[in-house]
């Protein structure tokens, strides 16, 4: 009997997730990839137990070993002057939502699933290939794709859109009044820094969390601790006339440096030891009304991109390779599939949307708002800071 075929576009975390997903309910998956390198950009992140859950079934997290590393706890700061709000300990959290809580690299991450990727062989993975249109038959799809100057079609049970918050394919689903993305006024710098760059107070196995206006900043040790990962967010006030597309636009660190002249030394130490940084804009899109049309569905960014004051962006991407394939399996069609799929995911991811957006509205909050806020935190305590977020690290797929 042959095995389905699903055609992906992308191959970021959401394209090569959804593939090994696919592959493990006896699937053929054909990913399509612009790039003809899959570089290694990006900036840290942080996989929450919704997400090692996933990777920890896939058999990715042991691919991540070495690279990736357990924080012990949360620490979140007032940027001013240091003092510590509150500390978050996870090191129950295994324990407390059935499933590790790590931090690695972007690239890191992408290189696992990669390798996951090519021990299959039910997964062909293409680069350099474009998908330039794409056309809905009773039984399945065809993609029309360019490679260089050739151009090539493929046929497949289905497709899946996961290529990113640009996405081709969601452009061509929805007009663009209910696909278009706006700017959301904020902007992301990101730089790596050596450990032996860095006192040693920075090196413990911890996620960093400091607030202040119009800004935050969070680090933390990646690569069993030989570097650490910084990532700032500057509000709409704060930032620079630029609204430049990538992951690789090169900040000025005299800016940066300005920027946080009156923040606390030890933040203000780390920054100065950066030795580049990249930023990027962030964008911001409304939900969905829908995400499927036949046999054709978005994925990830391409679905529902997110503000990342709950470092949920790439884990709901996780979890919606995750849904796809339980869906896939347990469903009859793969119509009734694409809907179950997103049944279960859209309202989810809509939430945590909305919920990233009010989060950094919290965090950027300056004058007697933040100060509201950290008697907040602190009144609150580490345990009920950690029920907050419960709701999002203890979802599960086949519920």
């Amino acid at each position: 009997m042959t095995k389905p075929h699903a055609l992906i576009a992308g191959a970021g975390i959401g394209g090569l997730t959804a593939a090994l997903c696919l592959a493990r309910i006896g699937w053929r998956t054909t990913i399509l990839e612009r790039a003809p390198l899959l570089e290694e950009i990006g900036a840290g992140l942080q996989l929450s137990p919704n997400a090692s859950r996933v990777l920890q079934d896939l058999g990715v997290l042991r691919r991540l070993e070495g690279a990736s590393l357990k924080p012990q706890a949360i620490r979140i700061r007032r940027g001013r002057d240091g003092k510590l709000l509150t500390r978050l300990t996870l090191e129950d959290a295994e324990q407390r939502w059935g499933a590790p809580y790590y931090v690695a690299l972007r690239s890191d991450l992408q290189r696992a699933l990669i390798e996951a990727v090519a021990a299959s062989s039910d997964i062909r993975l293409l680069t350099g290939t474009d998908v330039a249109g794409f056309a809905a038959k009773p039984d399945g799809v065809t993609i029309a794709a360019k490679q260089g100057m050739a151009t090539s079609s493929f046929e497949g049970d289905c497709l899946i859109g996961a290529d990113g918050m640009r996405s081709f394919v969601r452009q061509r689903l929805f007009s663009l009044a209910q696909s278009g993305l706006r700017f959301s006024g904020k902007e992301a710098w990101r730089a790596l820094v050596p450990a032996d760059c860095v006192t040693p107070d920075l090196l413990h196995p911890e996620t960093n969390l400091w607030l202040g206006p119009d800004a935050h900043v969070v680090h933390y040790p990646v690569r069993g601790g030989s570097l650490i990962n910084i990532a700032i967010i500057l509000g709409k006030a704060a930032i620079p006339q630029t609204k430049a597309d990538g992951w690789t636009n090169t900040g000025d660190p005299r800016f940066i440096a300005a920027r946080f002249a009156k923040w606390h030394t030890l933040l203000r130490r780390l920054i100065a030891a950066a030795p580049d940084w990249q930023t990027w804009p962030l964008y911001e899109l409304d939900p969905l009304p829908a995400w499927t049309t036949g046999r054709i569905a978005l994925l990830g960014d391409a679905a529902h991109p997110m503000l990342p004051f709950l470092a949920q962006g790439a884990a709901q991407t996780i979890e919606d390779a995750a849904a796809l394939g339980h869906a896939l399996e347990h469903e009859t069609t793969i119509e009734s599939a694409f809907a179950a799929y997103v049944k279960k995911r859209r309202n989810h991811t809509a939430k945590v949307q909305m919920a990233s957006h009010q989060q950094g509205v919290i965090y950027h909050l300056a004058g007697p708002a933040a100060f509201a806020r950290d008697i907040a935190i602190q009144a609150l305590g580490p345990k009920h800071m950690l029920a907050r977020n419960d709701w999002i690290y203890r979802e599960t797929i086949s519920s």
